[in-house]
């Protein structure tokens, strides 16, 4: 399938090609463990053990490379197993890291709890500004670390900025693109090193698998990681994989919808006497709106916000909404709501990562727009 082609193509066409046994138009489940072998090392097509590869996974990882206009796509069993893989890959003990002051709870916990007690130093810098990032680098970074947007502050990152601060004291630049999604934004185009994925989210879509992924601009690094995800192991399995390129066709239809969706929730909250602030790339008063417009082909499905009366009217929130579900994740086609001190965030609790108590965050999904919008209404009271 030609790079040539528009994104939804792609989507729906690159890995795959119509079965060449049957002329199936969807790639086949391959749930097998292990391949029959031509004679002792003799690999058909390379398959020798599902681990180190499969037909379905490799369908899923050619799907992602040209939507992310990569070099190599890589597919793992969840997005933190793909970063745990990656940080691995690329780092050292005595090496370090710096990452972004509004990470997801989830990198920080991997980064700060289990990757340092390997020798791995880290600090926390505000990726929102160059000289921030800058100041933070040390002789021994090797890698910075973007969210953007931001879980779940939605702060955005210049991409191009900070990939040259990275480049020139020789650190690779790693993007998460979960909240964006391929559709939305191109970390790699941009200088990115490695683009990380939850896949669980707006890849997959449908809140009915769990997955993870890489994409590397260099085909070496690429290989690299390779290696080390089957000596790792934490693999995409057939079905997951299938579920995830079965997300992935209907990628930008869904896209447009959550953000359009947003737009108009987000045209609520500001006015709402009930709510303080809005954190949302697509309102002119975001601090890098500019930024966010330029990277960006529109500006997502994500909404978080603060709400008068402190943490327990925060909770109260959550609890009232019923279209909104009170639930984890994000990037469903159903809307979710929760609140992220107590939820998703808590193990930054007491960090300098540490969200206000009184944040609400909400993965606005593709129904009914007026729907939601009375759901929220009754919700905030």
């Amino acid at each position: 399938m030609s790079d040539q082609h528009s994104f939804e193509t792609l989507a729906i066409h690159a890995g795959q090609e119509a079965d060449p046994q049957t002329g199936a138009v969807v790639p086949p489940i391959y749930q097998v463990s292990t391949y029959k072998q031509d004679g002792v090392g003799g690999l058909r097509n390379g398959y020798e053990y599902s681990r180190s590869g499969n037909p379905t996974r490799a369908a899923l990882e050619e799907n992602l490379a040209a939507l992310e206009g990569g070099r190599r796509g890589l597919a793992f069993a969840s997005g933190l197993a793909a970063e745990d893989t990656l940080l691995r890959t690329l780092l050292s003990p005595g090496d370090h890291l710096v990452i972004p002051n509004d990470a997801y709870g989830g990198t920080f916990r991997l980064i700060a709890k289990v990757v340092s007690r390997w020798g791995v130093e880290w600090s926390v810098a505000d990726t929102s500004d160059p000289a921030s990032v800058r100041a933070a680098i040390t002789p021994r970074t090797k890698a910075v670390w973007v969210e953007t947007p931001s879980n779940p502050l939605l702060g955005i990152t210049d991409i191009a900025a900070v990939a040259a601060v990275a480049h020139e004291a020789g650190a690779k630049l790693v993007v998460d693109n979960t909240f964006a999604s391929s559709y939305l934004q191109q970390p790699l185009a941009l200088g990115a090193d490695v683009v990380v994925h939850s896949t669980t989210k707006y890849m997959g879509g449908h809140s009915d698998v769990v997955g993870g992924a890489l994409i590397t601009a260099d085909a070496a690094l690429g290989d690299e990681l390779a290696y080390h995800q089957n000596a790792m192991g934490a693999v995409a399995g057939p079905f997951d994989s299938w579920l995830t390129l079965r997300g992935i066709k209907t990628l930008a239809v869904r896209m447009d919808r959550h953000s359009a969706n947003a737009e108009r929730v987000t045209e609520l909250l500001v006015s709402h006497p009930k709510v303080t602030k809005v954190y949302y790339p697509g309102l002119p008063e975001h601090p890098l709106h500019e930024v966010a417009a330029k990277q960006m082909r529109s500006f997502g499905g994500m909404v978080s916000f603060q709400v008068a009366g402190g943490e327990e009217a925060a909770v109260e929130v959550c609890n009232r909404a019923e279209l909104f579900t009170l639930g984890e994740s994000l990037g469903g086609v159903e809307s979710l709501i929760e609140h992220p001190g107590r939820m998703t965030h808590a193990s930054v609790s007491g960090s300098a990562l540490e969200v206000p108590a009184d944040l609400v965050r909400l993965s606005v999904g593709i129904e009914s727009v007026d729907d939601l919008l009375a759901d929220l209404t009754r919700a905030l009271g």
